[in-house]
């Protein structure tokens, strides 16, 4: 089934590629369901997250990497193209692969909602269900608007079967294949 807005896709992945290719920096594109979509640039705290992130899967997984903002092919037939807050996959895993990879070795992708109109739909919907077609195991959303992180386990045809919400502050333990505990007492202090 091709990705479609209603009846149709706005464009081909080919002709989305060669226009996020030549777009600049500071514009990022994504081709989630079919549909040209910008990511809006992050404010402070959406990046203090990301690195909070980062430092709580280096301390317990050194073995893996946490990249931002690396493109992948998501949905069915690798159809879609998002660039994630992370993409967890191990060590070196992206070299050598261009700016759209295959997500066959993403461990985890995790998003920090946005405080924008749009962040309903394509963080909590098209996104989580983009990466689930694709089958990544554990989809992260750290939800600002509801002060809690969501995990998002076990893909099977084009859904995620498992959803937990935990509330700042707690322990949440993500499973295999990311196995690690983030402490989430930090995230009170970026509470909206």
């Amino acid at each position: 089934m091709t990705p479609s807005t209603a009846d149709h896709a706005q464009m081909s992945v080919e002709e989305f590629e060669q226009i996020a290719h030549h777009t600049p920096e500071t514009v990022t594109l994504e081709f989630i369901n079919g549909k040209l979509e910008v990511k809006h640039v992050p404010d402070g705290d959406h990046g203090t997250i990301i690195v909070w992130l980062m430092r709580q899967c280096m301390q317990q997984r050194p073995e893996l990497d946490l990249y931002g903002e690396q493109g992948l092919k998501i949905e069915s037939y690798r159809q879609g193209r998002a660039r994630p807050d992370g993409a967890l996959v191990p060590r070196r895993y992206f070299a050598g692969k261009g700016e759209w990879s295959d997500p066959d070795g993403v461990l985890m992708v995790a998003e920090v909602t946005s405080y924008d109109a749009d962040t309903n739909s394509r963080d909590r919907k098209e996104k989580r269900d983009g990466y689930a077609a694709a089958g990544i195991p554990v989809y992260l959303l750290v939800d600002r608007d509801a002060d809690e992180l969501v995990v998002y386990t076990d893909p099977r045809n084009g859904a995620y079967k498992t959803r937990t919400s935990h509330p700042y502050g707690a322990d949440v333990t993500l499973p295999d294949p990311v196995s690690l505990t983030l402490d989430t007492e930090e995230l009170k202090n970026y509470a909206g």
